[in-house]
C-alpha cells in the first residue's frame, strides 16, 4: 500500500493496481501548486464529508476518471443526481470493494457544500487493503467512539488532523492514537491556512515524548507499507 500526500486532507492511495483519491483539494491550496491535477489517477474518491476544502477537485477529477465516489449517503446522491458514478454509505457500514474493504465510521465536525446543500454526517474510513490497515479519520474532534476502531481492526496508520481551531490539535491527536492504538501517524490538515498552522519540531517532539512516530510529509511525498 502505497500513500502520497496531496495537501491539507488530500491523500492518494495505491493498493495493488487500484488508485484512490480522499478529500481532493488541489486547485484551490497555493501550497499544491506544483500538484498536476490532470495526471492524477483515479478508480474511486473517498470523501470524509462536503465542505469545499474536500471536495473541490471532485468533479473535475471524477469527470476526466469516471472514478466511483464514495461517501455517506446524502454526498454520494449530490454527486449521483449530478451523473456521477458513486458508492454511498452510512456510519457504521462496510463494503468490500476490489481494492480492500472499507468501513465509514464516525467523526465529529459538520458537512455542508458550498452551494449550501446539506453533506449528511461527516465521518472518517477504516481501509483494510492488501494485510494493511488505516484509518482516515476525516476532520473530527477527539471523540471516545475512537476506541471502537481497535475492537475491530488493528491499524498500521492512523492519518489523523493536527491542525487545531478546526479540528483536533496535536495533543489530542496524540490520545486519538491511544484511542486507537495505533503508534504510527500521518500527520495532515495543517498548515494550508493561517488558523491551523502548527510548529512542525514542537508537533513531532510531543509525538516523540509519548514514544510514537508522526510523520509530516511535503505536498507529492509518499510512505509505503
Amino acid at each position: 500500500m502505497k500513500i502520497t500526500f496531496y495537501g491539507h486532507a488530500c491523500l492518494g492511495i495505491e493498493v495493488n493496481d487500484v488508485s484512490i483519491l480522499v478529500d481532493p483539494f488541489i486547485s484551490g491550496n497555493p501550497k499544491a501548486a506544483h500538484i498536476d491535477l490532470n495526471s492524477l489517477k483515479a478508480d474511486f474518491i473517498l470523501l470524509t464529508h462536503a465542505h469545499q476544502d474536500h471536495t473541490l477537485d471532485v468533479e473535475a477529477i471524477a469527470k476526466r476518471t469516471d472514478a466511483i465516489i464514495v461517501s455517506n449517503y446524502e454526498v454520494a446522491e449530490y454527486y449521483g443526481n449530478k451523473g456521477y458514478s458513486f458508492h454511498p454509505m452510512n456510519h457504521g457500514g462496510s463494503w468490500d470493494f476490489e481494492f480492500g474493504t472499507v468501513k465509514y465510521v464516525n467523526a465529529i465536525h459538520t458537512s455542508s457544500f458550498p452551494d449550501g446543500t446539506y453533506g449528511g454526517q461527516p465521518g472518517g474510513f477504516v481501509i483494510e487493503g492488501e494485510r494493511k490497515n488505516i484509518y482516515i479519520a476525516g476532520d473530527t474532534a477527539l471523540t471516545m467512539d475512537m476506541k471502537l476502531i481497535p475492537m475491530r481492526t488493528k491499524l498500521d496508520l492512523a492519518i489523523l488532523p493536527i491542525g487545531s481551531n478546526f479540528t483536533m490539535d496535536v495533543e489530542d491527536a496524540i490520545i486519538a492514537s491511544d484511542f486507537v492504538q495505533c503508534d504510527k501517524i500521518l500527520g495532515y490538515h495543517y498548515d494550508t491556512f493561517g488558523y491551523i498552522e502548527i510548529n512542525h519540531d514542537e508537533a513531532k517532539r510531543k509525538f516523540f515524548d509519548k514514544n510514537k512516530d508522526l510523520m509530516l510529509l511535503e505536498i507529492g511525498e509518499s510512505i509505503e507499507l
